[in-house]
């Protein structure tokens, strides 16, 4: 894994207590990692960060989106053969 090189103006500290057994366990997983402490703590926590991200962007509709949505809902359609049989196949399941 690469190391972080930035220039000194793009540099913002952050600073945490945490458990010494939880520090333990991150200088091992780091030196494990060939990383050091810092490197290792940026990359967890930045890869840590974007998944937390991206399951927001997934979760969040455009408004395109939430129109054909929200339409659908409104639909007065009846169910199709396909919509039937998983309702039945999914009230068999739930029946054992």
């Amino acid at each position: 894994m690469p190391t972080h090189h930035t220039h000194e103006t793009d540099i913002a500290r952050l600073h945490m207590r945490l458990p010494a057994a939880a520090k333990e366990k991150i200088e091992q997983a780091a030196t494990l990692s060939g990383l050091t402490l810092t490197d290792f703590a940026i990359h967890t926590l930045v890869r840590s960060a974007d998944e937390v991200l991206e399951r927001h962007r997934i979760r969040t509709l455009s408004d395109r989106d939430r129109d054909l949505f929200l339409a659908l809902l409104e639909e007065d359609s009846e169910p199709n053969d396909a919509l039937r049989q998983a309702a039945e196949h999914y009230q068999q399941q739930t029946r054992k």
